[in-house]
């Protein structure tokens, strides 16, 4: 008992350093007068932060680019869990596929891809219907905030619908039907019946995809910078990348209103979900959703399904793997096959910075994601079995990191090791990484530990099993499914990681993010497809690997 004491204290003062110093830090650096220097106190940043003629149309992009973001997420997500739960549309694997896969392709080459169809200049898509149609003038231009909308709004699809599908297959069909018995429309039951009851699950899944918006960086700088269209996280990334003196000082007030509005946006979904208790429906274990028949509208219901599930996996990656093999961005041709070779994949396998980016991104998604997991298990442990009030202050530091955008945060680590040796360390980026990502694999592992009783514990230490037997003998065995589920996610975070890796990499830390953002500056398209590719074959083959290692362990 007393090592089950002597525990949770020890986890908070470990998860404490990594979720609680970088916004300390980031408070200190804001009110500083330079970058590392705390001796002095001055205002001086916030007022030059904020008297910034530029940050008033800065504000208004970001709350028209979250919001629109939320919309088409919640929207499309609205529309997916409703023809999922409620009818009869055949291959319903679309939707686990949808659900789960874009979320392994990275965000940054998610928006490249869709810049190499729709960027107004040379895009494929827009030259073909330029050439089909006669046009003068590209059709499309994605360097606009409804581009950005679209595309951030298709990534966070997923997560919007993996907290709008449950509810609406929870949801109980038969208040509609006594609805419509009463006389009322189909608009007014959905007005009055079907929306007011999911209105949790819709507005937790607006909000959250709110908070994932606010935090991006991958659509805003791909997509935003070249139309000169700033949020907050480039008006960020620009203070401390750009001109002869980074001002981190700058950037750090600024970054203090972003994390304000993320951290209550994240108290306030938070405070949704718990109210769910007061829109159940369902009160016995009989309840089976009745589906609808479509009749007609099954199969080109199902041709949307389809192309949607095209455009967020498939297209993305084909676009890539296109464009590596060409000199240019070409639309498909006689011509463009023509000039077809491996001449980028040469180059980049060739070039000494971004082997090194894949060198580092490996070394961190491997030691990163295992150090990661190994912490996850302690703190779920602690936050699930040991059940005190220093558990639940464990548990909610735990998951305050969620809440942090990754470019505020990576400037308030940026203020701490500055003044130690992990300064443009590799270190500096792997502590930031499990900082960062911690809840991705304490979630998964305390839904395992939810699973396992404690008389399983109990029983094998009255057999005469030491705590270290019983945790290789008993509780490791069955938390394989969620040690792997975490790994999988925490490695696939790592590799793919770039909101915090602009801040913190420095010359000789590359990883495979920031190398890419670094081709998409310079129109190095072909170069940059060829390591995307790369990057999500290695993404993709450490999460089989770590499947079928799961597998083995299980049976054995």
């Amino acid at each position: 008992m007393a090592r089950k004491s002597a525990l949770t204290p020890a986890l908070i003062v470990i998860v404490g350093f990594l979720t609680i110093s970088p916004v300390v830090m980031l408070v200190a650096g804001s009110f500083s007068e330079g970058f590392g220097a705390f001796h002095g106190f001055t205002t001086a940043k916030y007022v030059e932060a904020y008297t910034d003629p530029e940050l008033s149309a800065i504000l208004l992009d970001t709350s028209i680019f979250t919001l629109g973001s939320a919309a088409v997420a919640t929207l499309l997500a609205l529309f997916l869990a409703y023809v999922n739960t409620r009818t009869d549309i055949p291959f319903k694997f679309f939707f686990g596929i949808i659900s789960i896969i874009p979320m392994m392709i990275p965000h940054i080459l998610f928006s490249v891809s869709w810049v190499l169809l729709l960027n107004p200049s040379n895009g494929i898509l827009n030259r073909y219907l330029m050439g089909l149609f006669g046009l003068k003038e590209a059709l499309f231009n994605i360097y606009s905030l409804p581009g950005m909308i679209l595309v951030e709004g298709l990534l966070d699809l997923p997560i919007a619908y993996l907290i709008i599908a449950p509810a609406m297959s929870a949801f109980d069909v038969s208040l509609e039907e006594s609805s419509r018995a009463c006389g009322a429309s189909a608009m007014r039951t959905l007005t009055r019946v079907t929306l007011p009851v999911l209105r949790p699950a819709i507005l937790a899944s607006a909000i959250l995809v709110i908070v994932k918006s606010l935090a991006s960086f991958a659509v805003p700088s791909v997509i935003g910078t070249p139309g000169r269209i700033y949020v907050l996280a480039t008006h960020i990334y620009r203070i401390i990348a750009t001109g002869f003196s980074p001002d981190y000082g700058k950037a750090a007030a600024v970054g203090m209103s972003a994390l304000v509005a993320s951290i209550l946006l994240v108290y306030l979904y938070r405070y949704l979900t718990s109210e769910s208790d007061r829109y159940v429906t369902i009160s016995s274990r009989g309840f089976k959703p009745a589906l609808i028949d479509l009749k007609g509208a099954k199969y080109p219901l199902l041709g949307v399904i389809g192309l949607l599930s095209f455009v967020l996996i498939v297209l993305p990656v084909l676009v890539l793997l296109y464009t590596s093999m060409l000199p240019y961005i070409m639309v498909p041709d006689a011509k463009a096959l023509s000039l077809m070779s491996w001449k980028n994949w040469g180059e980049v396998l060739r070039d000494p910075i971004s082997l090194l980016a894949l060198k580092n991104s490996l070394m961190l998604g491997l030691v990163g994601a295992t150090l990661g997991v190994i912490l996850s298990i302690f703190v779920s442990y602690a936050i699930v079995k040991v059940r005190t009030a220093a558990s639940g202050i464990l548990e909610s530091l735990s998951f305050l990191s969620f809440s942090f955008p990754g470019i505020v945060i990576g400037v308030g680590f940026m203020w701490f090791f500055v003044r130690t040796p992990l300064y443009a360390t590799i270190w500096a980026l792997l502590i930031g990484y499990i900082a960062a990502y911690l809840p991705y694999g304490i979630r998964p592992l305390s839904s395992a530990f939810v699973q396992i009783h404690s008389h399983l514990e109990e029983s094998s230490r009255v057999c005469g099993a030491g705590p270290f037997t019983t945790l290789r003998r008993i509780v490791i065995p069955l938390l394989i499914p969620g040690i792997v589920s975490g790994w999988i996610l925490m490695a696939s975070m790592f590799l793919r990681e770039l909101t915090l890796s602009v801040v913190l990499s420095r010359p000789g830390t590359e990883v495979l993010a920031v190398q890419i953002l670094r081709f998409a500056e310079d129109g190095l398209w072909g170069r940059l497809s060829a390591l995307g590719i790369i990057m999500i074959f290695i993404s993709s083959a450490l999460v089989a690997a770590a499947s079928l290692l799961g597998k083995a362990l299980t049976k054995w």
